[in-house]
């Protein structure tokens, strides 16, 4: 072998290592969520020291090598960095940046939720069953647990709570980016319905920017029956499978992507049934697959997400753009156009004419 060929071997072995070891940087970044270290630093206002942080952990019996170890590992993946007291000699500080931020609580950028729903044991364990789908067909999750996601979510208190706190931080990102990026998207809609809504949040931060706006949240009963009151907004028990309420507009944001391409078609005609054959519209949040792969990191997000809804959800994907307009299409949709924001979803303006 030449020592090219060598070098060469060397440098494909680093990569799969990469790709073998990938899960250390999800483990590390959990530990730095369940010791809150984000909150521990911000809660000095400057860069600390490592026995400071240890002392806030506050257990009698922290490990501050252990510490020291996934602090250094933390700063080599650019969540903290460290920077040096004006004296010689002195400790190593750490601070926040921007992605670490991110990583404190009860803040309103937070992802520590995100985070928490992503690597729940229960959930991880369906990652482990994707070779035995593709041998024998089936869902990850109930080769893994005997059920569908939104089935343990009901009877797992901690699920449900980790699963509904995710879907509520990431929520409040992607409605910042598209008040912000889709002003004119609102404007001449005078009633609004909002397909699987939860508990209202979306639709509420939709009419306090647009008041004559008549927001309407559709949801199953269990659901609405504890969704808050909002100005503007009215709660409606139902099932988007069955019948949508009449308005000029829906919008529908990271739901399509839980359903297979049938169950989609099923949501979309009902959608075009709900809206005026000439006016309306339909406004779809989503992640639009690119097909030319480049090195984009929010693309390589995208993908993984794919497979996140291989792994949890029965029968859902992430969608191309031909994928998209295929499905519109055969839902009533003809017509569609994409409109790109500062998020991982796109929106999706589709019309039945």
């Amino acid at each position: 072998m030449t020592s090219q060929e060598a070098e060469a071997m060397f440098k494909s072995q680093v990569e799969i290592s990469q790709l073998a070891l990938a899960f250390v940087d999800s483990m590390a970044l959990k530990c730095a969520v369940e010791l809150r270290l984000a909150d521990i630093i911000d809660s000095h206002g400057r860069p600390i020291s490592l026995s400071q942080i240890a002392s806030g952990i506050n257990s009698p019996s922290t490990d501050i090598s252990y510490l020291a170890r996934i602090m250094r590992y933390l700063v080599r993946k650019e969540i903290f960095f460290t920077a040096h007291p004006p004296s010689d000699g002195g400790e190593t500080l750490f601070g926040l940046n921007q992605k670490s931020r991110l990583l404190t609580h009860d803040t309103e950028r937070s992802l520590t939720s995100l985070i928490s729903m992503q690597l729940n044991p229960l959930l991880l364990e369906p990652w482990h069953r994707l070779g035995q789908c593709i041998k024998e067909g089936g869902t990850a999750f109930s080769k893994a647990h005997g059920c569908e996601v939104w089935d343990l979510a009901s009877r797992n208190p901690v699920v449900n709570r980790d699963f509904n706190e995710a879907m509520a931080c990431t929520s409040k990102i992607i409605m910042r980016a598209i008040l912000s990026h889709y002003k004119d998207g609102f404007n001449n809609i005078r009633s609004l319905v909002d397909v699987a809504g939860g508990i209202g949040g979306n639709v509420a931060e939709v009419v306090r920017a647009y008041p004559l706006i008549k927001g309407i949240n559709l949801d199953l009963p269990h659901v609405v029956a504890t969704a808050p009151q909002y100005e503007g907004v009215s709660h409606v028990a139902g099932n988007m499978f069955e019948a949508i309420p009449n308005a000029d507009a829906i919008f529908i944001k990271r739901i399509l992507h839980d359903w297979t391409d049938e169950s989609c078609i099923e949501i979309l005609r009902n959608c075009r049934k709900a809206i005026p054959e000439k006016t309306g519209k339909l406004i779809i949040v989503d992640i639009v697959l690119q097909t030319d792969y480049h090195c984009d990191p929010s693309d390589d997000v995208r993908m993984a997400m794919d497979l996140v809804m291989f792994a949890l959800t029965s029968g859902g994907k992430e969608r191309t753009e031909q994928e998209w307009k295929s499905l519109l299409e055969e839902g009533g949709f003809p017509r569609c156009k994409i409109i790109k924001i500062p998020a991982l979803e796109s929106i999706i303006e589709a019309y039945p004419e």
